[in-house]
């Protein structure tokens, strides 16, 4: 059972890819799942399968190796990523055909393809960063559950509202715990320093809303009362609670400062321009950047374009120089790429002032 491969190396395997049949098939799965929740809150009553009982399951089991896995503060001071989640990451690498076997037999040809994608949704471990393609990762891991027939177009609201949710709640700890580096530089510029998908399918659920207008993310009251019943506002509220000005940790930036394109994104008419606009966006902001892209896999479920030859993998992805890391660094790319200057995320830089400030009145750090 050989573990899918990365294969898009150039501009030329990148042209070939957003032509082929597997770029199509990831782009109709993420359209059918975000028209399946539009008009839908994170609550609402929706058909969960056995399998989809047993998706969430193995997230519950992710959850578990995070509190295996605390950050020693006083052995790990550094402002960037926290070296604990290395043991977490090794942890899910160990355990993740266990957690994933009640949906697919060990035996399956296909299984280790399965446990690859889940293994790599939940960010580098060399590196300790998270962006949107370890995102793609578990939009991969749901497909190849949907071609393995696993779970069925009746599943993907859950998929959405349970399982997808699930996975951005547990990442937001992940986030928060090991303080997560962003896998690029894009935060200003785009939408989120880690996510994308949330946007896309937040816009979906708020899509028919008879009374929220995409201006409505500058209402902070309004975003506080509702964050939890829409994807997009609970992007709005994490970063609303992670952007702060230094020097009064109780004072929020602007969205237009520190987020001026979701700014820009709220002057549109509707949030049904604002959905179909998210999937212009996701497919030239992520799957049509090669800096994201070259670090996809491709087995047997999800097929290699034709054309694209196999490369020498000397490098691995695993890496910290920027002359010798196999790289692409000729190719633009606004968002930045995974080898450029090392600065903190805003979570470790919030987190680090919080505990700095809690240091030096000796008061202990609380965690929540």
């Amino acid at each position: 059972m050989p573990k899918p491969e990365r294969r898009i190396v150039s501009p030329q395997d990148l042209e070939k890819w957003v032509e082929s049949p597997s770029y199509n098939l990831i782009l109709q799965f993420v359209v059918d799942l975000q028209d399946s929740i539009t008009g839908l809150t994170n609550d609402a009553e929706v058909y969960t399968s056995e399998n989809v009982h047993l998706i969430l399951k193995a997230l519950d089991e992710v959850n578990v190796i995070i509190d295996e896995n605390p950050v020693e503060i006083d052995k790990n001071i550094s402002r960037f990523g926290k070296v604990e989640f290395r043991d977490f990451y090794d942890s899910v690498a160990q355990k993740s055909k266990q957690f994933l076997s009640s949906l697919l037999d060990e035996t399956n040809d296909k299984f280790i393809e399965l446990t690859s994608y889940f293994d790599e949704a939940w960010g580098n471990r060399t590196r300790i960063d998270y962006g949107s393609g370890h995102e793609l990762n578990f939009i991969c891991f749901l497909l190849s559950l949907r071609e393995l027939k696993i779970v069925n177009q009746k599943d993907y609201s859950a998929l959405v509202l349970k399982v997808f949710t699930k996975y951005i709640a547990i990442m937001r700890r992940l986030q928060k715990i090991y303080w997560l580096e962003p896998a690029g530089s894009h935060g200003v510029w785009g939408l989120d320093d880690y996510h994308f998908l949330p946007f896309l399918f937040g816009s979906a659920q708020l899509a028919t809303h008879p009374h929220m207008k995409p201006k409505s993310i500058h209402n902070e009251e309004l975003v506080d009362l509702y964050y939890k019943q829409y994807m997009y506002l609970e992007c709005i509220h994490f970063i609303n609670n992670i952007k702060t000005i230094p020097k009064n940790q109780t004072e929020k930036l602007s969205i237009r400062w520190h987020s001026p394109m979701l700014d820009d994104i709220s002057a549109a008419k509707s949030w049904q321009k604002i959905k179909e606009g998210m999937i212009k966006m996701y497919k030239a902001e992520v799957l049509g950047k090669l800096p994201i892209i070259q670090h996809f896999m491709f087995g047997s479920i999800i097929l290699c374009p034709e054309g694209v030859s196999k490369h020498d993998e000397n490098s691995s992805d695993d890496h910290g120089h920027d002359d010798n890391c196999g790289h692409l660094h000729d190719v633009a790319n606004p968002w930045g790429d995974c080898c450029g200057i090392k600065i903190p995320s805003a979570i470790a830089a919030s987190e680090s002032l919080r505990m700095a400030e809690h240091q030096t009145h000796h008061k202990p750090i609380p965690f929540d």
